[in-house]
């Protein structure tokens, strides 16, 4: 697996060893050993330079992370339908199915997007980035539907990453959630971080945690539910969902932090626009989704019940 990454310290990271800083920012991709190695080897530079495991990282700081894992798994192509809804030279905008991992790891190397990326855009996406994320610029958990970007080429997907790293692609979903929220606005700055039993799953982390902000805005309460436009001003791993629980208002059908619904099987979250600068046209594009059938029938569902 290929890695080409930068990081910046913030605050709430600062005076971490830089190896520990790392582990957690690559979990479940490389673990603390491995990454003394590589560190070793000098492909991990701090702010431009080599340094040492036992390096304490600053705020500020910066981290390129630029390495080729010896152990390597590659993802291979699959021909698989793509809900594609703009495409160049450059990069690719679709709808991402719920259901659908977004690259290969441990325990799915099949059926990915990566596996119908590579496939669609062929030898131009391997070179991209070998191993198990060639053009993925981020993410959406398995069960989150909707809008997502992928590059085609290294200058577009350094570019796509920056603008990611500085907070100006736009992204909204749209949420229902339990209960009824009682402010029509309101935000969430709790950071979040991993587990420490459970690594797989991300909790509130007053010390120690990411710096993380989410917006929302009522769109329509129902009985015992409310549907939200959620806004991301950072886009850590299971934000939205660890906010919204955090704020007493679980995401429905979230088997991990909320709580199960007879009417949808996965978590209600689905990325509903996004906008963003074209990296070659310099052009703002924006795009936007319809909500899948099953988050419809939802929706339907707790219309129906209002009216009981």
């Amino acid at each position: 697996m290929k890695i080409n990454q930068f990081y910046e310290v913030e605050s709430l990271d600062a005076g971490k060893r830089i190896d520990t800083y790392l582990a957690l920012q690559l979990v479940n991709e490389l673990s603390r050993s491995q990454l003394k190695k590589y560190i070793f080897n000098g492909q991990i530079k701090l702010n431009g330079a080599s340094c040492k495991p036992h390096t304490v990282v600053k705020l500020g700081d910066k981290i390129h992370v630029d390495l080729v894992t010896e152990s390597d798994f590659f993802a291979e192509p699959e021909e698989i339908p793509l809900n594609i809804v703009f495409e160049d030279k450059d990069l690719i905008v679709l709808n991402k199915p719920q259901g659908m991992v977004v690259h290969p790891a441990n325990g799915n190397m099949e059926h990915t997007l990566v596996n119908a990326l590579l496939y669609h855009v062929g030898k131009q996406l391997t070179e991209l980035n070998e191993g198990v994320r060639p053009g993925i610029v981020h993410r959406l958990d398995k069960d989150t539907s909707g809008l997502m970007m992928v590059a085609k080429n290294e200058t577009t997907h350094a570019a796509l990453s920056l603008q990611i790293q500085n907070r100006t692609v736009g992204r909204t979903y749209w949420v229902v959630v339990k209960g009824i929220v009682q402010r029509d606005e309101g935000e969430c700055q709790e950071p979040i971080g991993r587990a420490f039993l459970n690594r797989k799953k991300v909790i509130i982390k007053p010390t120690g945690g990411k710096s993380a902000h989410t917006f929302f805005k009522v769109i329509r309460r129902y009985k015992k539910s409310t549907l939200l436009e959620v806004k991301l001003k950072t886009g850590r791993t299971h934000q939205i969902r660890v906010h919204m629980a955090h704020l007493g208002h679980p995401v429905l059908g979230d088997s991990l932090y909320g709580i199960q619904s007879k009417h949808i099987s996965r978590q209600a979250l689905h990325s509903k626009s996004l906008t963003f600068k074209h990296p070659h046209t310099k052009e703002r594009l924006s795009f936007d989704s319809e909500v899948p059938e099953d988050m419809k029938y939802l929706i339907e569902q707790l219309e129906k019940e209002e009216k009981d």
